[in-house]
């Protein structure tokens, strides 16, 4: 079993040490590296933090468009992808994924309700699901909705690609250490 995480993000992060409490490995993966045609890295999973979309925050955006290839190619080789709310108005801030998404920002909190079993339901294990922190809803995507509002808005979607999975939310939280036990390792790496 191998526990690899790699965290894309401009600086270095406190999100790296909750994963590293996990036991998992964290490598940090800039904008620039990611862009990099010539970079490899091999990884379990890859995690895109909240705020992407935003250049107030984040030039990670443009890259993660550069990178939407070789983002697929892992996925689909048995990679897993989680990615968080863009934090931004931008409704194409997902168009670098390799299935349509579409965002609504509106930060606040939402109730959630589990609209199926499955085992990335952990993601907010240990949360008060009446009031979850969210930068927004999905209101379209080609996933499936593993988590919905009261009033159905979708707030983490799923969709399997080849042998890998990803997982998109805009829950405003850290993943539980559950899900972040389980999500960053498996039996063997995925070249990215």
């Amino acid at each position: 079993m191998t526990c690899r995480v790699g965290l894309l993000w401009d600086t270095p992060l406190v999100f790296s040490r909750l994963i590293e409490d996990c036991g998992a490995s964290c490598e940090g993966i800039t904008p620039n590296m990611l862009a990099a045609p010539f970079w490899r890295g091999r990884f379990v999973s890859l995690i895109v933090p909240t705020g992407f979309a935003d250049p107030a925050y984040s030039k990670l955006l443009p890259a993660l468009r550069a990178s939407s290839g070789r983002i697929e190619r892992f996925v689909e080789k048995g990679g897993r992808l989680l990615v968080f709310g863009a934090a931004s108005p931008r409704q194409d801030a997902y168009d670098w994924l390799p299935f349509p998404v579409t965002y609504a920002f509106s930060y606040g909190r939402r109730a959630v309700r589990f609209t199926m079993d499955s085992p990335y339901n952990t993601l907010l294990s240990g949360y008060d699901l009446s009031a979850i922190e969210c930068d927004g809803t999905f209101p379209s995507h080609c996933g499936e909705t593993l988590a919905a509002t009261p009033d159905g808005e979708p707030l983490l979607i799923m969709k399997e690609i080849g042998d890998g999975v990803i997982l998109v939310t805009s829950a405003h939280e850290y993943p539980s250490r559950e899900f972040l036990a389980e999500f960053s390792c498996a039996d063997r790496e995925t070249l990215f």
